[in-house]
Parts: structure tokens; sequence; C-alpha cells
């Protein structure tokens, strides 16, 4: 039984990266290369590369996808260090509308959303192929997370699983290691975020040990950026390694207010998805926000620190 409840969980798992994957796929392919071009020019002033962050992050779903892109930005010196920080601040934040959407209950969605999917994938046209890919991958996204409510209470039903949640609901630092460890194999904080948001659904875990898996989370997505980095220049190595700093400071300031934190979340909904996906935006949007005034401050940080090795 217990084999079958942990092959489960892998499958739906695969199926919700596997559906990150397909949307982001057809996202990329509405606009890749005006990604680029916007990305480009607006890095000119700190504001602008927050929001082009924030909406491009928005718009293809994945602030992992953005990273490798402006690694790459970087590494072919179409833009600064110093100026990819805005972006890295602004897709911290873009990245929570992705949770914001995949909390809500659209169950009932699910199986016209396949049907529609297949359908435009059946349509040999580049627009509707990419809108087809967007539709299936959120598909197999909603469908990825039925599954995962539906295990958590077999799931927890295991004594070694049940003790371990119990451990994760007292102590909030183990949160934090299985949210950086989890996302950091799967590649995805989206995806970590959302098994918990399947546990929380069920009460297997509570707001405040969910919200510190996501902040591991947060952290667990920066090895994406730093795998990009290596082979490339000094640079680009660089912002990988700012996406560390801003991540895991902004985690450790944060730490000691998971209970505020998920005070006022639980304020703003009632649904515990929603709640989970409300805690991750206010976190993201605060430390966005503390980081922002000292960008140049924190760049001569970065170079000081990491530069002379690189």
């Amino acid at each position: 039984m217990t084999k079958e409840i942990l092959s489960l969980l892998a499958v739906f798992i695969s199926i919700f990266l596997f559906g990150m994957i397909i949307m982001r796929f057809g996202l990329l392919n509405l606009g890749e290369e005006r990604v680029r071009q916007v990305l480009h020019k607006m890095t000119s002033a700190p504001w602008k590369g927050l929001l082009a962050g924030t909406l491009i992050t928005a718009v293809i779903q994945s602030s992992s996808a953005l990273m490798v892109i402006v690694v790459g930005l970087v590494a072919a010196r179409f833009i600064t260090f110093r100026h990819s920080i805005g972006l890295i601040l602004g897709a911290n934040i873009g990245t929570c509308l992705t949770l914001e959407l995949i909390a809500i209950d659209l169950s009932s969605y699910i199986l016209p959303m396949l049907f529609l999917g297949l359908l435009l994938l059946l349509i040999p046209k580049a627009l509707t192929y990419s809108l087809g890919c967007v539709c299936f991958g959120l598909a197999c996204i909603f469908v990825a997370m039925d599954g995962l409510e539906t295990l958590a209470y077999p799931l927890a039903s295991i004594p070694i699983f049940h003790s371990f949640f119990e451990i994760t609901n007292e102590v909030y630092i183990l949160g934090v290691a299985i949210g950086t460890v989890l996302t950091a194999i799967i590649q995805s904080s989206t995806a970590t975020t959302a098994i918990a948001m399947g546990f929380l659904n069920e009460d297997v875990l509570s707001l405040p040990s969910s919200v510190a898996i996501m902040l591991g989370a947060n952290i667990g997505t920066c090895v994406t950026a730093y795998l990009a980095s290596l082979g490339a220049g000094r640079e680009a190595k660089l912002v990988a390694y700012a996406n560390i700093w801003l991540n895991v400071i902004g985690v450790l300031l944060f730490l000691p207010l998971i209970g505020l934190l998920s005070a006022v979340a639980s304020s703003l909904a009632d649904l515990p998805s929603l709640q989970l996906a409300h805690a991750s935006m206010i976190f993201n949007i605060v430390c966005s926000l503390l980081f922002f005034p000292f960008i140049s401050m924190f760049a001569t940080f970065i170079t000081a620190v990491h530069g002379r090795h690189l």
C-alpha cells in the first residue's frame, strides 16, 4: 500500500512538472524573442528592470526560466550584472501570480481545458499550437493538484510520514529545509509549494509549516540559475550569486515572522491554498521592495565578495 501511495505521489508530481513545461513552452513560443528584446531595453533603470521582471515572469510563468534568460543575456554582454538585479527582484514577484492561479479551485474546468488544448494542438498554426500548449499544460497542473490533495490523508496515515508531518508542523526550520531540497531536486518552486498546498487543504500541514516550505522553495529555486551560470563568464556567475543572496537573506528575515505572515495571509482568504499563495506574494513583494533602494550597494557587495574569486 505504501509503495502504491508513493508511486502515485511521484506520478502526480511528474504530471505537474509536465504541465508546467508544456505551458511554459507554449508561452515562450508566443514571444521568446520579444521577451529578450524587452529585457534588453528595460534595464537602463532599476525600476524598469523590476517592472519587466515582474511582468515577463507573470507571462512565462517561471522565475527560473527568466533567470536562465537573464544569465544568458549577461553572459552575452547584452546587459550588465548591476542592471540584472532589478530583473531578479521582479522575477520573485512575478512568479507568485502562478501560485495565485493554481490556488483557485478550477477542477470543474479540467476536462473542457484538456479537450480544448488537444483540439488547438491539432490545428497546424503556430498561434493555435502555442495556445493549445498553454491550455493543455494548465489542465495537467490542475489534474496534479487534485491528485496531490487526494493523497494527503493516505500519505499522512503512514506512521513514518505521520511523525514527519507532526515534526514539520512544530519545527519550521525543517519545513524550510524540505522546501529547499525538494525544489533543488525537481527544479520548480511552484511545484514544491503546490505539494504543500495539497497537504494544507487536507489539514495535514498547518499554514505556518506550509509557509516555511514555501520560504525554502525560494532558496531551492536558485539552483537553476546557478547551474545555468556554470561555464559562463564572471558577470553571469555574479547574477547567480546575487539571486542566492537575495533569497537567502529574505528567508532569514522572515523566518522569525512566519507566525505573523501566516496570520496576515489567513485574514485575507478563507481557502487554505489561497492563504499560502497570498503569503508567498507578501513575502516576495516585501523582500523585493526592501532590497530595491539598495540595489547599487548590493551589487557592490556581491562583486566584492565573489568577484575576485571568479
